[in-house]
């Protein structure tokens, strides 16, 4: 009787999953990062309502946005940590600076915030989650749920802040990444 809840709890997250419901494809941390950049821009848009869970199986909603192919100009990525005695550290990686931006292939990225100056070309707003075709191959949401998608996205002053990443290639041009005591945030 007492395993009766968490055997419906499992059933419901399989059936998640089973239905593109699920975003990342992995259990997620417990922090949120945060990501800006001078420029993103991107063939083959899709973007759709999600949910991520951590490893305690906290589900947690998020847009996820997904391209196909991307290029990303001054690409920040920081992630700040509270250890004990020790205090803050941040982590912080750039790339993508000068002429060569950040590539990557099949991105997606399960985010609760974005912001930034958006444009699109031949949008659709308010489409099926589950018939999506312009993003990446299996970037669909539920049945029934809200979604939109473009053949192409650019967005200038992009800050997001999200619980995962993910991307069929992801190539970091000029790559630096530092570890530091204290706060320093991209944003």
């Amino acid at each position: 009787m007492l395993s009766v809840p968490g055997f419906a709890t499992t059933a419901a997250l399989a059936v998640a999953l089973a239905n593109g419901a699920l975003a990342a494809s992995f259990a997620v941390s417990g922090q949120q990062f945060k990501v800006a950049a001078d420029d993103l821009k991107g063939d083959g848009f899709a973007q759709y309502g999600s949910v991520d869970t951590n490893a305690r199986g906290d589900l947690l909603p998020v847009a996820v946005t997904a391209i196909k192919k991307a290029e990303i100009s001054n690409l920040c990525q920081s992630v700040v940590t509270k250890l004990p005695i020790v205090g803050s550290i941040s982590l912080k990686l750039s790339a993508g600076t000068g002429s060569k931006p950040v590539q990557a292939t099949d991105l997606y990225m399960d985010a609760t915030d974005i912001a930034g100056d958006a444009s699109f070309n031949n949008i659709e707003i308010g489409r099926d989650a589950s018939t999506l075709d312009k993003g990446p191959d299996g970037a669909q949401g539920m049945q029934d749920a809200f979604s939109q998608q473009a053949d192409d996205i650019r967005i200038a002053k992009l800050r997001t802040v999200a619980w995962a990443t993910t991307a069929g290639t992801f190539k970091l041009n000029g790559l630096s990444m530092k570890i530091s005591k204290g706060k320093k945030e991209c944003f």
